[in-house]
């Protein structure tokens, strides 16, 4: 017992030790490389060192784990070594508790001493330390990057040693030496920005900006285009005069131009170099300042055509269907939109709200409302066809006729009572729609 308080001092040191090693494991594992790059770039010495240890982790995660090992099993063997016999003879013969004799109580002495040892191995040499790290993770990770660097220098032969017989072992049961890097998915990066916008780290604009730019990969033309019915085309005689007052009245700065009709598109016209040529002398006709028009399919990916058109240097595309008849049209700005939402300059109008609630159970709605959009706005199950995208579409499949511009209906469809109020162009334009009161179940009697 005289050496009691050496028997402690060497535990206790054991297991702060043990502590050092799995705290600095923590903290080096969550730091960000990028970040720490860009910091080592700036120059920061302390950057540099841990990035050494991020960029090394097979030698980093042997060297801690050696540690921990060592620290753990030194541990164990000290204190079975040191606590277990005097632990014995103190019970036995101090205490007088001789029921049980000295062969039985050894055994007995070493599983309490164990017991107690891994309960302050696990409180004080594992969970704490690793709360902390997690909490404080790049100033533990600067304090213990030097020590562990030179701890890494010191056991590079055993780490190889260590490595080679893991390696040659994998080898005899045919598996890889060489564990390939897992990819990181989209999906697990969608969750990491979930948590970052429920954390305050990332703002509900800029989640919305990084969903946007995974789904930019998903979308087609088809999905982004301004629609045939919506286009502003002009015929290519149209005088020049006219094609004065429509530049001027939508501010439209490209206008496809088509010979008999809108399927039959053979250039584009760009309003600057119109206007210039006006300003000439002898200005030229119309169809030798049309740029050659460019052709995309519906189904091409948003991505892909952005690519294009960036290489090109293309800022209009018209959009065909699958028999090669003019779809729509899209631009470089559709494009970016679908990323950042919608960009306005100060002559563009104040678009109208697609779904304005007017009361507790009606809705103004703009007849090109997506379904999906006014499912999500009116908290109804709607259901999906192929032959309608939007409300317009939807109303149309109940429909025999076609409706006459300035025309108002109303009709009942999917649980919706529509009021259609604006038709122009024999599209709705605009319309109210409140929802129906759930029919009772008829009840069957017994």
């Amino acid at each position: 017992m005289n050496h009691l308080p050496q028997q402690l001092a060497i535990q206790v040191a054991l297991i702060l030790l043990n502590a050092f090693f799995a705290m600095t494991e923590i903290a080096v594992i969550s730091l960000t490389p990028a970040k720490l790059k860009k910091q080592a770039e700036e120059g920061d010495a302390t950057a540099r060192r841990l990035l050494k240890l991020v960029e090394e982790p097979s030698g980093f995660l042997s060297t801690i784990q050696i540690g921990i090992t060592l620290a753990g099993l030194l541990g164990s063997a000290f204190a079975a070594d040191s606590f277990s016999e005097p632990l014995t003879n103190w019970v036995y013969n101090t205490l007088g508790f001789q029921v049980l004799p000295m062969a039985v109580l050894e055994p007995l002495s070493l599983i309490l001493i164990t017991c107690i040892l891994s309960y302050f191995m696990l409180i004080f040499g594992e969970l704490v330390p690793k709360r902390i790290a997690m909490q404080k993770t790049y100033a533990v990770a600067r304090i213990a990057s030097g020590p562990v660097l030179f701890l890494m220098k010191v056991a590079r032969p055993v780490v190889a040693f260590l490595s080679f017989s893991t390696n040659t072992m994998l080898r005899l049961l045919r598996l890889k030496a060489e564990a390939e890097e897992e990819e990181v998915t989209e999906e697990e990066i969608r969750l990491m920005v979930d948590m970052g916008e429920e954390r305050g780290t990332i703002q509900p604009e800029e989640k919305q900006w990084i969903e946007n730019v995974f789904d930019f990969g998903d979308c087609v033309a088809s999905d982004t285009m301004t629609h045939v019915s919506e286009m502003r085309g002009l015929q290519a005689d149209t005088p020049p005069e006219e094609i004065s007052r429509i530049i001027a009245q939508t501010g439209l700065s490209r206008f496809p131009v088509y010979e008999t009709d809108i399927n039959h598109i053979t250039g584009v016209l760009a309003a600057r170099d119109f206007l210039l040529e006006q300003g000439r002398p002898n200005p030229r006709p119309v169809r030798e300042l049309l740029r050659a028009p460019y052709f995309v399919p519906e189904s091409v990916r948003c991505s892909v055509l952005f690519h294009d058109m960036q290489q090109k240097k293309i800022h209009l595309c018209i959009v065909l269907d699958e028999y090669g008849e003019t779809a729509g049209l899209i631009t470089m700005e559709d494009l970016l939109e679908e990323i950042v939402g919608n960009i306005y300059d100060e002559f563009d109008p104040q678009e109208p709200e697609e779904i304005e609630r007017l009361g507790e159970n009606l809705w103004r709605v703009s007849g090109a409302v997506d379904i999906d959009t006014l499912s999500e706005a009116l908290g109804v199950a709607l259901p999906e066809d192929e032959d309608y995208e939007t409300l317009g579409g939807m109303v149309f499949s109940r429909l025999h006729t076609i409706p006459q511009d300035g025309s108002t209906f109303e009709l009942e469809v999917n649980g919706l009572h529509i009021w259609v109020d604006l038709v122009q162009k024999h599209r709705i334009v605009q319309a109210r729609v409140a929802k129906l009161a759930p029919q009772p179940q008829p009840v069957e009697e017994n």
